[in-house]
């Protein structure tokens, strides 16, 4: 039996997952709902391929809140891909590629110049993937400037300890 991942399921799917699964696990962690030194204390093995199926599938339940975060967000530029192309390529106007849908457009290269149509599908990947990656950063955001400003506190206490402790520093 082969299983094979792409770097399309990769990208949109895994990354993204593992960001929720870890936003996750600092929300169940912090309160002390799960033991997170036990789990980690298990079969790296079982734990790494535990983790890498929880991040794809947690990052395939969410790909629909990534594409409702997409449609919330206004856009603030009109942006015309078959404009922009026509302004930078003119000789291009009046060919029958140019009205073409563009996922019809990959698809043919796709057959006819793999190499080529990789970029395409590499830039229209990353983007899925910080898309897809939102969700997860704005429940973060609020934990992350909390953790931020009590990590810097617990560094001028360290910082003031350190102090007390080193003769030195209170010596001119």
């Amino acid at each position: 039996m082969t299983f094979a991942i792409g770097l399309f399921d990769l990208f949109t799917y895994a990354i993204p997952g593992a960001l929720h699964l870890a936003v996750l696990a600092y929300l169940a962690g912090a309160p002390h709902w799960i033991d997170l030194a036990a789990v980690s204390r298990g079969p790296g093995v079982v734990l790494v391929i535990g983790v890498v199926v929880a991040s794809y599938l947690l990052g395939y339940l969410a790909y629909p809140m990534g594409a409702r975060a997409g449609r919330w967000l206004p856009r603030r530029r009109k942006r015309n891909a078959r404009e922009e192309f026509l302004r930078r390529n003119p000789s291009a106007r009046g060919q029958a590629f140019v009205e073409a849908d563009s996922f019809l457009l990959l698809s043919a290269l796709r057959l006819h110049d793999a190499d080529a149509a990789l970029e395409a599908t590499r830039l229209r990947t990353a983007g899925l993937m910080l898309r897809n990656s939102s969700p997860a950063l704005a429940v973060a955001f609020p934990a992350l400037v909390a953790q931020g400003r009590l990590m810097s506190h617990w560094a001028s206490v360290k910082t003031l300890e350190l102090s007390f402790w080193v003769p030195e520093v209170e010596r001119p």
